[in-house]
């Protein structure tokens, strides 16, 4: 299922990240290769207008000149006097196409027909031999053909005699231009949607993991407790079948087993529902001003007795100056505790020793759980809060699932504290909560 989800939230943020780099590729090809024919455009004109300025000033247009022009900027021109066509005209058609001689023929007719499309510029000839000199630019695009031409049109005019010039720009190389830097977008592009792609299937997978996470964590917490559940439900209905027919002795032997399973079965349902509401976000606190000192002392005394039952001995530590209020919940933090003594006298042999010890340090409470019991090896310290992890043997006890440690954890992080467990200097376990001011 997660690897559906996986390629499928891939598609989805490699298909938006792409479609957004081509719309945006595709508008700045547009507005690039606008730019590229308005400033071929720009410079046309101004070539023209070094061209015109230049004719205004000779009397006699010489092949030479014409020659000379067409070379220097790659033009083709074409020269009528009166609607003749110079003898220029005449010696290079013979080498030139007849494509060539239909495309000037057509670019002159578009001028006759309609000179007003086109941008007309006129000028004062002055002292020049000619009255008036005007040109007129216009983008050309032959019917039926790929190629694309700017072409201008300079009118010359003396007395009732009129000279024309056509000169005829091809944008092949800009054209080519377009061309190879549309290639290099679309390789660009390319690599760009091969690369999105990799980084959206790395980036959803670390997005998906903490889901797979929590999933795995889900199937093993319900296998977890199925099995816990198990255990004592099994013992609670062959008691009460062994109960049929047994005499009244027997039944209440029968019948007392039946509480201490239900109770553990009751102790067991509360720590999941309390990890199932920290899961939830439903996890319950409400921190306020709380001596910390005196409900350090009444839990000491609350578990003193059990401790004395089991012939173990319980102490307490608390500073000697007075110390300020910590905000904290006071039920949570007396849970905590209960938690960190139950375990300490479950897993402490008769003889042993159990030290609660409070401390406060820099704006932080310590609170201290130090036994002398039977220890945690390395190799559990890293997994002992997890739920329903408990180390093999010595640590497995009768009514301990695993889950008062994660419990405890889970109140810890309700405060923004820490927790951590260390090996107590000759044999034993000490549980360290760190507390903020």
């Amino acid at each position: 299922m997660f690897r559906k989800v996986h390629l499928y939230l891939t598609a989805l943020c490699a298909g938006i990240t792409t479609a957004i780099l081509i719309v945006m590729s595709l508008l700045y090809l547009y507005l690039s290769e606008k730019e590229l024919y308005e400033n071929q455009f720009r410079s046309f004109q101004n070539d023209i207008s070094t061209i015109s300025t230049s004719l205004e000033q000779q009397s006699v247009i010489s092949m030479e000149w014409l020659s000379k022009m067409e070379a220097r900027g790659g033009y083709t021109f074409y020269a009528l006097d009166n609607g003749i066509p110079f003898l220029y005209n005449r010696l290079t058609s013979a080498s030139e196409s007849t494509e060539i001689r239909s495309l000037l023929d057509d670019c002159l007719e578009i001028y006759r027909n309609d000179p007003v499309s086109s941008y007309m510029f006129e000028t004062d000839a002055g002292d020049s031999p000619y009255n008036t000199c005007v040109h007129s630019e216009f983008t050309f695009h032959p019917e039926g053909g790929k190629d694309e031409y700017h072409v201008s049109v300079i009118e010359l005019n003396r007395g009732t005699s009129s000279l024309q010039i056509l000169v005829l720009s091809p944008l092949d190389f800009l054209r080519g231009r377009i061309k190879r830097q549309r290639v290099r977008f679309l390789l660009i592009d390319f690599a760009a949607i091969l690369l999105l792609s990799l980084f959206s299937f790395f980036f959803t997978g670390k997005l998906l993991q903490p889901v797979i996470e929590s999933r795995k964590k889900q199937t093993e917490f319900v296998a977890a407790a199925s099995h816990e559940l198990r255990t004592p439900l099994a013992v609670i209905l062959s008691a009460a079948e062994c109960c049929r027919g047994a005499d009244s002795e027997k039944q209440n032997r029968f019948l007392d087993t039946i509480r201490q399973e239900g109770d553990i079965l009751t102790n067991l349902v509360n720590d999941m529902l309390t990890l199932s509401a920290s899961d939830s976000q439903r996890f319950s606190c409400h921190p306020a001003p709380l001596e910390l000192d005196t409900l350090v002392i009444n839990t000491y005394e609350a578990f003193e007795p059990l401790a004395a039952e089991k012939k173990l001995s319980l102490s307490i530590a608390l500073p000697e100056e007075s110390l300020p209020c910590c905000t904290a919940d006071a039920d949570r933090i007396v849970q905590l505790l209960s938690i960190l003594l139950h375990n300490a006298l479950s897993y402490t042999p008769e003889g042993g020793r159990i030290d609660l010890i409070l401390s406060h340090k820099k704006n932080r409470f310590y609170l201290t759980v130090s036994d002398t019991g039977v220890g945690i090896a390395p190799e559990d310290k890293k997994k002992i809060f997890d739920r329903f992890y408990r180390a093999e043997k010595s640590r497995s006890a009768k009514g301990h699932f695993g889950l008062g440690l994660s419990v405890a954890a889970e109140i810890v992080k309700l405060h923004h504290g820490s927790v951590s467990v260390t090996d107590r200097p000759g044999g034993g376990s000490v549980f360290t909560v760190m507390l903020p001011g």
